[in-house]
């Protein structure tokens, strides 16, 4: 009965152990994938880059302002947008769940859109956010992406009790 019982101990930690381990590596897959690439687009107002984050059947929710969109009309939107950008932006992530398996990963967390930062202009924006992530052909894309300021109360204080990035050991 002990050896039976330490048997079973043993291989729940070994599928626990493995099962940490896939969780690690397609998060750390996603943050070079994705997230590094989506801050950098931003930082260079880069609407190419941005367009190969997202998948081609891509759906895009805004809870603000209550619309849907495909890809080529968000995509676009942003090509617009940083055309004719003065001010420099920046983007950041922190995460409250992040799921993912070989496949498919689901990441809910809070964002801070920052407009001249480094200035005495610098004014940040807050909100939380919703991904949904496939990995087709070894690349991770962004399938569904929803965000909303919740009314204005998500702020700061959201943002720094969320998750860093890097910080794995959370999932």
């Amino acid at each position: 009965m002990k050896t039976t019982k330490l048997l079973l101990c043993f291989l729940a930690l070994i599928v626990f152990k493995n099962a940490a381990a896939q969780n690690t590596k397609c998060l750390k897959e996603i943050n070079n994938q994705i997230w590094a690439n989506f801050t950098k687009a931003f930082e260079t107002s880069d609407h190419n880059l941005f367009g190969t984050l997202h998948a081609e059947d891509f759906i895009r929710v805004s809870g603000n302002s209550k619309s849907i969109k495909g890809k080529t009309s968000y995509i676009n939107g942003y090509q617009k947008n940083w055309e004719h950008k003065k001010n420099k932006e920046t983007i950041s992530f922190r995460f409250l769940e992040r799921i993912c398996n070989d496949t498919k990963a689901s990441e809910r967390g809070i964002f801070r859109f920052t407009r001249n930062p480094d200035t005495p202009d610098a004014r940040s924006f807050y909100g939380k956010f919703h991904v949904i992530h496939i990995k087709t052909q070894d690349k991770w894309h962004i399938l569904v992406d929803y965000d909303s300021s919740e009314n204005e109360s998500i702020n700061s204080d959201s943002y720094n009790n969320a998750f860093a990035i890097d910080d794995l050991t959370k999932y």
